[in-house]
């Protein structure tokens, strides 16, 4: 299995998408803003600038506006928890948002909030699965592995109040 990355420029800093063949795997902020350790790209990876051009193309027109669902193979990896919350995430519609307790009682019972937020943060395809629609009960942003800055952002790209590019 050929594992394959590139990294590409977004309105909200340079994007890392990562997969095999043409599955993807990773989609993760780079640089500056994010919450996580800086990411170290896995030295038995190739870069392939060439790689993931459907996400590419859905990525640009997302942040154009004028894409509101991915079509993208993707190759999810995680536990049957994990995989169950990511799966919930995809079905908030663009431009709306969830909060960690209403996941929750989606996936199983509203004392999984904190369970959701576990899962939210071990999204290994943000943007694509959309975890930044994910907010607090009282409708405050938290938690969000890009930055807070990146997620208003984004929140605000999708509600029409922000243009990206």
């Amino acid at each position: 299995m050929n594992q394959i990355y590139t990294v590409v420029p977004s309105p909200v800093g340079e994007l890392l998408l990562g997969g095999v063949e043409t599955r993807l795997r990773r989609v993760a902020f780079m640089g500056e803003g994010t919450k996580r350790p800086p990411l170290v790209i896995d030295p038995h990876w190739q870069r392939d600038d060439d790689a993931f051009p459907d996400a590419r193309a859905q990525l640009n027109e997302y942040f154009a506006g004028s894409r509101h669902e991915f079509d993208i193979e993707l190759d999810l990896i995680g536990t049957e928890w994990e995989l169950k919350v990511w799966n919930a995430l995809l079905q908030i519609p663009y431009g709306e948002t969830r909060s960690y307790g209403a996941i929750a009682t989606e996936v199983c019972t509203i004392a999984a909030a904190r369970a959701v937020g576990l899962a939210n943060a071990r999204n290994p395809v943000a943007l694509i699965v959309p975890c930044h629609r994910v907010i607090g009960a009282g409708g405050n942003l938290t938690g969000y592995g890009g930055g807070l800055e990146r997620k208003r952002s984004l929140l605000d790209l999708e509600s029409g109040r922000l243009a990206l590019v």
